[in-house]
């Protein structure tokens, strides 16, 4: 390999450097493609990296071999080889009880609510590979409703009746589930919600809005930690407004970030505390006071670098257990409009988040 790194040094045309890149890459690759042509075994190397990634937190060294495992899935799950379908009542039962399994944002209590899910006002769309075909990958499930939505509750109940079809304005991604551990990192979850998007306007032409009601998983845990560690001086996002919000929350910051019985009692403080609360939100789902000035909750690092727009804050959007232990209750919405998603893109990649002038304002 030396050898060719020098010749390539010497003279960098492409012969030398097909010639340098076959020399670096590590044999355990070609191992990994000669596995993949057996039969299931794609299905088998997906499963060796979950094996992997459990090692990886003990031994370190092991980042390498993830890499190539990584590198190789990222090209064999290439969104141009899977295939797009929806999932309804009528599927195979062992497809239904995947999308039960695999829920990861709001857990699916019975087949009386995975049913409600799949009615004509909903939508549930996987992606699928060829040679894992009984097995979603990752899959989205969308309300068809005539405004954004606030709240989560009405679009899990179980009791509520299906809505008009002449209705449908906006069409709500309101939960996306990984069903394959083993492809973390893998890219498929941005592509997936823009084919549905692609898909859902063909489908209903006067839809003309689509978002997303979406969870806030790390609010609780920033908000405990700024209580702590506050706002640099230096930090010029960081207004009056924002540090008046944080001594004021301060002093209740052990029912607030205590256990979620607390917060249920009477004399919570939630409440009295809206505006100071939406406001700290609103701070951290813009990064303010993080060193490379965005956000550091996953579910918004998502969405933002996928093209969308952080649009509005929903006080007690989501009242469950899980939704108050995340984000004391509270759920955004972010829009995608078709016509600007790659700008939306570049300019969250070069440091500027997308956002509202609504989230804007609270800070």
């Amino acid at each position: 390999m030396l050898e060719a790194a020098y010749a390539y040094a010497h003279e960098p045309s492409s012969i030398n450097l097909a010639v340098l890149s076959h020399a670096a890459e590590p044999p355990r690759q070609e191992l990994l493609r000669r596995l993949n042509r057996a039969t299931g075994g794609t299905h088998t190397i997906v499963g060796m990296r979950v094996k992997l990634l459990d090692a990886l937190r003990k031994d370190i060294e092991l980042t390498q071999v993830d890499d190539d495992f990584r590198h190789l899935l990222s090209s064999w799950f290439n969104p141009g080889f899977l295939e797009l379908r929806r999932v309804d009542w009528n599927a195979p039962a062992t497809l239904l009880e995947q999308v039960i399994q695999h829920e990861a944002v709001h857990e699916v209590r019975d087949w009386n609510d995975l049913r409600r899910r799949l009615q004509q006002d909903r939508r549930c769309f996987a992606f699928f590979h060829p040679a894992i075909a009984s097995e979603p990958l990752i899959f989205v499930e969308v309300a068809l409703l005539p405004a954004m939505a606030a709240e989560i509750g009405p679009l899990i109940d179980t009791n509520a009746a299906p809505g008009d079809p002449a209705s449908y304005q906006t069409a709500v991604f309101y939960s996306i589930s990984n069903c394959q551990p083993g492809l973390r990192g893998v890219s498929l979850g941005n592509f997936l919600i823009k084919q549905v998007v692609d898909k859902l306007a063909v489908e209903f032409p006067r839809i003309l809005e689509f978002c997303t009601l979406s969870p806030i998983p790390g609010f609780r845990e920033w908000l405990k930690s700024r209580v702590v560690r506050g706002f640099a001086p230096a930090d010029k996002r960081a207004t009056p407004r924002l540090r008046k919000a944080l001594a004021t929350v301060a002093p209740h910051l052990p029912t607030i970030t205590g256990a979620v019985g607390e917060l249920r009692n009477a004399g919570t403080p939630l409440t009295p505390l809206k505006r100071e609360l939406t406001t700290l939100c609103a701070a951290y789902l813009l990064g303010v006071g993080e060193e490379n000035g965005t956000s550091t909750d996953a579910v918004a690092k998502f969405h933002l670098n996928n093209g969308a727009r952080l649009d509005r804050l929903n006080w007690c959007g989501d009242d469950s257990d899980k939704g108050l232990k995340q984000s004391l209750g509270m759920m955004v919405n972010y829009v995608y409009e078709p016509k600007r998603i790659e700008r939306n893109h570049e300019q969250f990649v070069r440091g500027k988040t997308i956002a509202s002038s609504e989230v804007e304002d609270l800070v």
